[in-house]
């Protein structure tokens, strides 16, 4: 599908992709094909697509996998895709909002107990907006998917797949359920309408239990968040902060997990994160 061909397509059902809902349609042939080449699809594979609207990847997912569920929050772009892609059988078309579903509670099976055993992949052109929200929701969920491939802001992209020194919240987040490889960049003239920057497809391929050690997720991400809540201080000023813990004992801890308090959260490992978080235990 041509941007014209998306254009009419969407004439014919007289809608316009909505600025409120992030809606930048991806058409072009070759950058859907790499997102569909990254997924690693099999006829075995169940799929859920987050965001499909107007059908142009879902035609895609829908010839390489075995099961696709495509949710949609727009109940215009659900009757389109009904009209369009209803006939295809093993594509499942639901209307909501991916951040109030459980992954698991769109998979079509009567079966409950066998429904949490089934591997899934998530594949999505996120909007904007949503991105850390979805990432994290997704993430989180039980069971999590094997494998996301999702188009994102170029420079959120940069931001999930770096390492040590240029570390975020957000990458670190990431980093802890699974590994995220950068595997396309998409120029924003690729969209309909084009947005104001450049995309790219990352792909993160989650681990069976987080690379690290954690006594307590919960504790392991209020120290991270704390530690990046002012980024431009020393660690030991920021978590002191954050944490509302006296300085002297985040510089003990720090000392027992073998950091200089005077380095930065972007300079951290994970799993330096992981040493960080367990010599606090006392503390936090």
């Amino acid at each position: 599908m041509t941007t014209n061909s998306l254009s009419t397509l969407l004439k014919k059902y007289n809608l316009h992709p909505r600025k409120g809902l992030g809606q930048n349609f991806l058409a072009d042939p070759f950058h859907l094909a790499k997102i569909v080449e990254a997924a690693e699809l099999t006829p075995a594979d169940t799929v859920i697509e987050v965001g499909p609207g107007p059908g142009t990847l879902t035609r895609l997912l829908a010839k390489s996998a075995g099961q696709v569920i495509a949710i949609e929050l727009d109940a215009n772009m659900v009757n389109l895709l009904n009209n369009e892609l209803g006939h295809l059988s093993n594509l499942t078309i639901i209307q909501g909002d991916v951040l109030q579903t459980q992954p698991v509670d769109l998979i079509s099976t009567t079966d409950s107990e066998m429904k949490s055993k089934i591997p899934y992949k998530v594949v999505a052109n996120l909007p904007y907006y949503i991105t850390s929200a979805v990432l994290r929701h997704l993430l989180e969920a039980t069971p999590r998917p094997e494998r996301l491939v999702l188009t994102v802001q170029k420079e959120v992209a940069q931001r999930i797949v770096a390492g040590p020194g240029k570390m975020s919240l957000l990458a670190v987040s990431i980093q802890f359920y699974g590994q995220p490889t950068l595997v396309h960049r998409i120029p924003a003239g690729a969209f309909y309408p084009p947005p104001k920057v450049d995309s790219a497809v990352v792909r993160i391929d989650t681990y069976p239990e987080p690379p690290i050690k954690v006594i307590n997720i919960d504790d392991f991400f209020r120290v991270v968040k704390a530690g990046f809540g002012q980024k431009r201080k020393q660690l030991k000023n920021a978590m002191a902060a954050g944490l509302h813990t006296p300085m002297e004992e985040i510089i003990v801890a720090m000392e027992h997990a073998n950091l200089d308090p005077t380095r930065r959260a972007e300079t951290l490992s994970l799993e330096e994160w992981g040493w960080l978080v367990e010599a606090m235990q006392n503390v936090i």
